[in-house]
């Protein structure tokens, strides 16, 4: 989980390198705070799709076994 005091900094290092470079330890920082926002990002997002179930219009559960594979994994 990303805390809001990181995506402050996130948010200021962004600022800080539209005005001017930003320094070696800068730029490294900046990389792993967005690799961090990333990850949280892309676990939302996961966990979002595991709720998802597709219905055709006909009222067959046409979800992705791939899909089906995940939610039953995260039950057992």
């Amino acid at each position: 989980m990303i805390t809001d005091e990181e995506l402050k900094r996130i948010n200021e290092l962004a600022r800080k390198a539209k005005r001017q470079p930003l320094t070696k330890e800068e730029k490294e920082e900046q990389h792993e705070l967005r690799q961090k926002y990333l990850q949280n990002i892309r676990a939302s997002f996961k966990n979002q799709l595991k709720s998802v179930k597709v219905i055709d219009p006909t009222g067959e559960d046409v979800t992705p076994q791939k899909l089906k594979d995940l939610k039953k994994n995260e039950r057992s």
